[in-house]
Order: C-alpha cells, then structure tokens, then sequence
C-alpha cells in the first residue's frame, strides 16, 4: 500500500527538474511520474520543489545547543541536542555528520568534557530513536595538539562515528595564512606580545605532534571510512593526503589546492555560507570560483544549517550550475563521499528522504522534510 503520495511539485533530481509527482511506499521511493496529475489521496505541492533530502558532511551547530553562550553548558545534553536535530531537518537536512572537535589548545577542560558530551547525547538519542533525521559522527582531529590521539582512541570503533578529519588549525598557515584574521577570529583579548607569544607557542606544538599525531590516528582508524584533508592550501597538502589515501579535501583555501585535489581525483568540500555571503569570512578562496572551474563536490552548512538551500538556488541563479547538478552538491554528491548510496537523490527504490522548497522573492524557503516518507518538518 502506498504510504505518501506527492505531486504537482517541481522535482529536482541529479539529472533534470521537471513537474511531476511520486508515490512512497514503506519509506521508499515507489513511482516518479512526470505532469501536473494529482491523484486521489495526494498532497498538492501547489509546484513547489521537491529535492533530496540535504546530507551534511560537517557541521559544528551542535555546539551551539550544547554551549549557547560562553561558558554556559545546557544542563540536559539529550534536550541540546534534539534541538539541533529539530533546526537540521527544518534546514531540508535529512542526514547530519555532527563534527566534534578532537583536540585542544586555550581550554583542554572544555573540550575534553565538551567531546565525551556529544559523543554520549548522540549515541543516547539514537538508541532510543529520538532523532528525526539519520545522525552520525564526524571527529575532527587537531593533529597539532599532543591529547589528540589520547582523546580520538576511546572512539576510533564506535559505530556512531562514520568520517573523521585531519585538521590543523596552527596559526601562520592553512586556514589562518592571516595572522590579522586569526586573531580577529579568534577574539583574542591579548596584548600584541601576548599574541605573538601564543602564536609561537601553537607553532612549536604543531612542529612537535603533527606528524607523530597523523600517524597514530590513522592507524587508529585503520581504514574504518572515509578520512577527510582540511584546510589543503598547496599542491603540497594535496599530495600528503593522497599520499594516505584520503579521498575528501574539506574546504581547500586556494585556487591551486583545489585543482590539485580535482587532479588526484579527490572530491572537494566548501561551505554554504562561503556561498551564501558571496565568500570565505576568513578571507580564503571563493566557493562560487570553484563552482565556476568546476571544482566544487559538495557543500557543508558548517556554522549555518540554512545556508545549505540558500547556497544550492543561489549557484544556479547566478548562472555557475544548472539547478540539478547545484541541488546535487548537497545530497548526492555528499551520500556519495560518505558511502550511503541509498539516499540522495530523488529515484525509484532510494530513501523517501525529500524536501518542499519554495522560493519567495530571492530566498529559498524549507516547506516541509521527510525521512524515511514520515513528515518531519
């Protein structure tokens, strides 16, 4: 028995947009036909879209929910992060790689406690079927900071965790080539001496503990999934990853760095609000360039789960990508990476993992989400 039946909808698949409808039945995908029929019992989508559910590769919102405000730690970890979870599949997300850091420099305290935290309320909601959306762990791991493989060790087999980066956050490079951004970023309340004290401080670390760190890391998590490059800025990061077989480059910096990472066969990840705000808010390079040279995979919400929907409409309204493959950017192409061959995309026997967007003037508005075909947004 057919289970939801949607139509008159403008549905965006890998390869087309058309009018049409579908039929779900026990949470897959049954019939796609093309018109503006409606069959009896159906749900009149009025022709608004109708897309894949979002799968996100990296995102730190949960943060937010657990720590709203400078040192204030929400006193129920489970009610933090089923908020979380009810802002994602309000975003179309579908699918949510919740990103922990693995690694601490001003704070060890916090972000021991803070990993432990997450790690505990996702697999607790999970367990008793809480969450709307698919939730899984995505443990990014400081290889500059010497508790990281101490930190990443009692989670390197934990089912819940699907993807891990490396990452490398030292001043001076990668993301922050810009010492003047850095600080700014980072807020940092320190006399210029100060600064440059910690600054040479986080330098000596990274020269101490990054190769050793990669290294057991790595072996850690002895080839359980996929293992994401962050932050690649020279053909030189590029041929280090490929080096250690790591498929994904998450926001790569610069221009050269992503071709390089297209011309190993990596697939690359930017941000939705790179896209969004028309550029990187630490002065890297544009997500919209790379999508114009064909450089761009996927896309991560990363800070902000709307920017998703935004991001996807707003490259192919300013003419870099026809809609199918932009909407891929942020369902298929990302199911693909993470190995769930089972969603993203709107085809027959896949997951009933949708989403109702509607445009209204030059926003791209979440309607409705739906996991499994169950309405849950």
């Amino acid at each position: 028995m057919t289970d939801l039946i949607l139509a008159n909808a403008r549905i965006v698949n890998a390869e087309a947009e058309f009018l049409g409808g579908i039929a779900v039945t026990e949470g897959r995908i049954s019939e796609i036909w093309e018109g503006d029929n409606i069959p009896n019992g159906a749900h009149d989508l009025g022709q608004d879209f109708l897309l894949p559910g979002f799968v996100e590769i990296h995102t730190d919102n949960v943060e937010k929910h657990m720590v709203p405000r400078p040192g204030v730690v929400w006193p129920s970890p489970v009610a933090a992060i089923l908020a979380h979870d009810a802002q994602m599949v309000a975003a179309g997300v579908t699918t949510v790689y919740d990103a922990i850091a693995v690694g601490e420099y001003l704070d060890r305290n916090y972000r021991r406690a803070l990993l432990k935290t997450v790690m505990e309320a996702v697999t607790e909601a999970s367990t008793l079927n809480l969450f709307r959306a698919d939730h899984y762990v995505h443990l990014r791991c400081e290889i500059a900071d010497d508790v990281a493989p101490e930190l990443f060790k009692p989670y390197a087999k934990d089912p819940v965790v699907r993807l891990i980066s490396l990452m490398d956050h030292t001043p001076g490079q990668r993301q922050w080539r810009d010492l003047k951004s850095f600080k700014v970023y980072k807020n940092a309340n320190m006399s210029d001496k100060e600064f440059e004290a910690y600054v040479a401080s986080r330098i000596a670390s990274a020269s101490k503990n990054s190769e050793v760190n990669r290294r057991q890391i790595l072996d850690l998590w002895s080839d359980r999934g996929p293992v994401a490059s962050h932050d690649d800025t020279t053909p030189e990061h590029v041929s280090e990853a490929v080096k250690d077989n790591i498929r994904i480059s998450e926001f790569p910096t610069t221009m050269e760095a992503a071709e390089a990472a297209k011309a190993a066969g990596m697939r690359t990840v930017m941000g939705g609000p790179n896209v969004a705000r028309g550029g990187s808010h630490s002065g890297n390079v544009s997500a919209i360039d790379l999508a114009d040279a064909d450089l761009l995979d996927a896309l991560s919400s990363d800070y902000a789960p709307i920017s998703l929907v935004q991001a996807a409409f707003k490259l192919n309204e300013i003419g870099v990508m026809t809609l199918p493959k932009a909407v891929a950017t942020v369902s298929k192409n990302p199911a693909e990476m993470l190995g769930h061959l089972d969603r993203g995309e709107i085809a027959v026997g896949l997951r009933a993992d949708l989403v109702r967007v509607r445009k209204i003037d030059d926003a791209a508005v979440v309607r409705g989400t739906w996991v499994h075909g169950v309405k849950v947004a």
